[in-house]
């Protein structure tokens, strides 16, 4: 099952809105984020999910549901492009936000761990600042619900108590990981 859903950011120069589109890989966790725009319209929010199955590849096959809000952004040819990849489109109820319970956590983490923390300058510095971030949360931020595991580890988790350990800054020391030293 894949969740999406949009945050959004306010630009701390410019005072302009931007959004974030995303999607969550319901099963492991993993998250895509596939852009960042000030004007997320029905062709765009159809372009990025079209990107993402391009992404996916044969991996899009493993996904039969994906649930979503009733925002105007997804538009009958963003569920058509979900329906040719055999892929059904769950609309959750009315201003039900924890039907999509997974989506919204997402955003909550990504708020309290990272945007509400630092001011974002510009949709680049966005689109930088969420491409380190999900590479943190994919491959090293642990999950309560996986076991205290991240969805696609890339390194092995160091056992604390019998182990030096060596702290490396991410995000310019806003979120630390931690890791055998040699």
């Amino acid at each position: 099952m894949l969740a999406v859903d949009f945050f959004h950011v306010d630009c701390a120069v410019t005072l302009q809105r931007l959004y974030c589109f995303f999607v969550m890989e319901v099963g492991s966790r993993y998250v895509h984020v596939l852009g960042v725009t000030a004007n997320p319209d029905g062709p765009w929010t159809t372009q990025q999910i079209r990107n993402l199955l391009v992404d996916l590849g044969d991996r899009a096959a493993d996904f039969h549901f994906l649930v979503r809000d009733r925002a105007g952004q997804f538009t009958a040819s963003f569920d058509a492009i979900l329906a040719d990849a055999g892929i059904t489109t769950v609309t959750i109820p009315p201003r039900t936000p924890r039907a999509n319970a997974y989506a919204e956590r997402f955003v909550h983490t990504v708020r309290t761990e990272v945007t509400d923390r630092m001011l974002i300058f510009s949709e680049w510095h966005l689109r930088t600042v969420l491409a380190e971030y999900s590479t943190h949360y994919n491959g090293r931020r642990p999950h309560h619900g996986r076991d205290l595991q991240p969805p696609r580890p890339d390194h092995p988790v160091a056992d604390l108590t019998q182990e030096r350990i060596k702290r490396r800054p991410v995000l310019g020391g806003l979120i630390n990981e931690y890791e055998r030293a040699a």
